[in-house]
């Protein structure tokens, strides 16, 4: 990716010609770069050119950028969490409301500016009044869910405006899991920075993991051991078939079908005890590090992971056909929850949610990273964009990725799993993009001539995908609304930070 630098006219030209082009806004971020000035980034996908980056050096003393918004809808809630975390804003946004912040921070505090710790003193009790949209009209009401809710899961507001129990309108808040990742990053170093980003999304671990080391590598020119990078493969594909298994049987337990919760997390446990044998982690945290991988495999390990697989291949195939034979599954599964092509398009619709409304993109084949590049896969979709297209691309994912994972196994060139590397001593930037089991994984990290980190900004594609949850509920009744979030099942931590 080449980033270039760009004036305020440069910034608004080169959007909108992307934007003309149907390429899409993967991510925006921004820095404080001396005392007084700050550099806002953006990176784009377009198709002709691949990943696309700029950037915008402010004039000191100046706080405001062009808005992205108007051209790319999901630029909005990142552009308001800029000025949460920086105080620079977009000039001119129809929308300035808080995002990040909830009203306990200071109004003249902004904790990615240099002169913050991040670890000051919040207000205490004054929480602010957020401004919902309201909806008017005769029988209007309004729901309000969360952000404290009735299952162990993350916090979210959902205020929902209906009529009877139809859905007119769903607004979100966010930034309840808030942890001031992004300023923790600036204690790290290069190379213990992974141990932060690993942690981030815990579903994610190993996709998070490896933009991460994707981002350092490159900033340092550090070449990584062809095994290691099978390895680091072979680890993330495991990571999307433990995700989809207990997707699948979360879903199937929303639609009142606690047979499929039962097998399918049967399965999924069965998965991640084997990632603990191989691994020594469930989940695989730790394991992708700067210059490789912590852990390699044998022979014997190959074994089991191709036992598994075609267990695990038998198993999913029943279920699949369970599930497409269930009257009342499919019932609930078909056209709800809906997010036609058009709406994902402009939107920015990303990942799995993406390809379930028939945007076939994958990071997997856009920026396709070794050994991705020397394997043939194919990207699973599907075209109705209800939750039971979600549904089927969580089946099909699951198949390739076990035919890969065989494949990758089988495969494992001999070699070492580490190399060593030492920062050159001048400021560097790099990036990395992993398409995670959600969608893509996006990695900017600025490091100084020490190798500490100076900025570091990694993107979960539940930014562009979270709204596009608001548009998926309309016209469905507010009962479906566990059905529909969970077959999206998006991220708050990731999408917090």
């Amino acid at each position: 990716m080449i980033l270039t630098r760009v004036n305020e006219q440069g910034w608004q030209e080169n959007a909108l010609r992307i934007a003309e082009n149907h390429g899409r806004l993967v991510t925006l971020w921004g820095r404080q770069s001396a005392p007084g000035s700050f550099t806002m980034y953006a990176v784009f996908f377009d198709s002709n050119v691949g990943l696309e980056g700029m950037s915008l050096r402010l004039a000191k003393g100046v706080t405001s950028y062009p808005d992205l918004s108007n051209l790319f809808p999901c630029a909005n809630r990142m552009q308001r969490a800029m000025w949460d975390l920086l105080g620079v804003s977009a000039a001119n946004s129809l929308d300035t409301r808080a995002w990040l912040s909830h009203g306990a921070w200071p109004d003249d505090y902004f904790p990615l500016r240099k002169e913050f710790s991040g670890r000051e003193v919040s207000k205490e009790n004054q929480l602010d009044e957020y401004s919902f949209i309201d909806v008017i009209g005769d029988g209007v009401h309004e729901i309000a869910v969360g952000p404290v809710h009735a299952g162990i899961i993350e916090p979210g507001h959902f205020r929902f405006s209906v009529v009877g129990e139809k859905t007119l309108r769903l607004e979100q808040r966010l930034g309840y899991a808030h942890k001031g990742v992004d300023k923790a990053f600036e204690r790290y170093s290069g190379l213990s920075g992974v141990q932060l980003a690993s942690r981030i999304c815990g579903d994610s671990t190993v996709a998070y993991s490896w933009a991460y080391c994707m981002a350092l590598e490159s900033a340092w020119k550090w070449k990584v051991p062809q095994r290691a990078l099978w390895l680091r493969a072979l680890m993330l594909e495991r990571e999307r078939v433990a995700n989809h298994l207990g997707d699948l049987g979360a879903i199937g337990n929303d639609a009142g079908f606690t047979f499929g919760l039962t097998q399918f997390m049967i399965l999924k446990e069965q998965w991640i005890r084997v990632n603990k044998t191989l691994f020594k982690h469930r989940f695989i945290m730790d394991c992708v590090i700067p210059g490789g991988t912590l852990y390699d495999i044998n022979r014997e390990d190959v074994a089991e992971i191709l036992k598994q697989c075609k267990h695990t291949l038998r198993e999913v195939k029943i279920l699949k056909g369970i599930y497409e034979e269930h009257t009342g599954l499919q019932d609930r599964f078909i056209s709800t929850g809906k997010v036609s092509k058009d709406v994902a398009n402009k939107l920015g619709l990303t990942g799995l949610a993406a390809r379930a409304s028939d945007i076939k993109e994958d990071a997997r084949e856009l920026f396709p990273t070794y050994p991705y590049s020397e394997l043939d896969f194919n990207i699973s979709g599907a075209e109705s964009g209800d939750v039971a297209a979600r549904v089927s691309v969580r089946f099909d994912e699951i198949f390739e990725s076990l035919r890969l994972i065989s494949e990758i196994a089988e495969g494992l060139p001999e070699g070492q799993t580490q190399s060593n590397c030492k920062p050159p001593k001048k400021p560097t930037f790099g990036f990395g993009w992993i398409e995670g089991w959600r969608g893509g994984i996006f990695a900017g990290l600025h490091l100084d001539q020490t190798g500490q980190i100076d900025r570091a900004h990694i993107h979960d594609p539940s930014w562009q995908n979270w709204p596009a949850l608001d548009y998926a509920v309309i016209g469905d009744i507010v009962p479906d609304f566990p059905l529909i979030n969970k077959s999206f099942n998006l991220s708050y931590s990731g999408h917090d930070r």
